[in-house]
């Protein structure tokens, strides 16, 4: 009887244990979801009155003061496209090659924790880097192959880590059956664990593609932060992440920086909806 009396209340101890911990969940969740939704609420209300038509299509003028910000979303647009194409396939192509490949052992291990490290540089670090390799030593000079190199080495490791940890959750009979089938180890990973690791691997190209839009003090290193819309990419642009740093540090135009973040805002938004969808459609397949 003793006993029955104790096991109910280890087990009345552990449910209040249980809801407790749910309970302080549950309200961090809260406070996370009141906090963002103040801090994009706060934007878009200032942002969009001064949303226009004019505004997305007119270059801007009187450095930012007044005008649009049309050569600096496709600077942005640039940068993004310019990154991502060249770490898109390094990234899974190397998280393949780790994950299918590389034997277990200190190499890899030590090309793991490199890669976790590099995850964690600070942008300015990659941005004082770019200047001195890409700017200056080579002579790329402030430019979108300049910015876009070093953007390129910034998400990489994110991309590399992402993706392998998607390749490495597709079910080990997966593989045995397709390897069963007949097809070689190529094939198995090309027709099989890829399309299923898709939905992972993508997302690490999302996050990827929000850290080139959202950067900063890597670009202004590299491609600088030149108005006008570039000629090509080997001449120097400003983004939209570097055009709302300056607006707001410098005070221009308050009205032209809380436009400028909507527009950034809305851009990322309808890159992850994009993205979700995608996913999506590849996990049904």
């Amino acid at each position: 009887m003793k006993d029955d009396m104790e096991h109910k209340n280890s087990i009345a101890s552990t449910k209040r244990a249980e809801k407790f911990a749910f309970g302080i969940i549950k309200f961090c969740g809260i406070i996370t979801i009141i906090i963002l939704v103040a801090i994009i609420g706060k934007i878009l209300i200032n942002g969009i009155p001064h949303l226009s038509w004019d505004f997305l299509t007119k270059e801007p003028e009187n450095m930012g003061r007044e005008g649009g910000i049309f050569s600096v979303i496709i600077t942005t647009i640039y940068l993004t496209l310019f990154s991502i194409i060249i770490a898109g396939p390094i990234g899974v192509c190397a998280a393949i090659f780790l994950t299918e490949y590389a034997k277990e052992g200190i190499i890899l291990k030590t090309i793991r924790f490199g890669t976790e490290s590099l995850a964690g540089v600070p942008s300015i670090i990659f941005g004082l880097f770019g200047y001195v390799f890409f700017v200056v030593a080579l002579n790329l000079k402030y430019s979108i192959v300049s910015g876009g190199l070093t953007l390129t080495l910034m998400i990489i490791p994110t991309i590399i880590r992402t993706s392998e940890e998607a390749i490495k959750a597709v079910p080990v009979s997966y593989r045995e059956g397709s390897l069963a089938l007949g097809a070689t180890k190529w094939q198995t990973i090309y027709k099989v664990v890829i399309p299923a690791a898709m939905p992972g691997i993508m997302t690490g190209i999302i996050l990827g593609i929000g850290r080139v839009i959202g950067e900063t003090a890597a670009v202004i290193f590299t491609a600088g932060s030149s108005l006008g819309l570039p000629e090509s990419i080997w001449r120097p642009g400003r983004t939209m992440a570097v055009h709302l740093y300056i607006l707001a540090s410098e005070g221009l135009s308050q009205g032209n920086t809380y436009a400028t973040a909507t527009v950034l805002i809305i851009t990322v938004l309808i890159i992850n909806l994009i993205a979700n969808k995608l996913m999506k459609k590849l996990s049904k397949a």
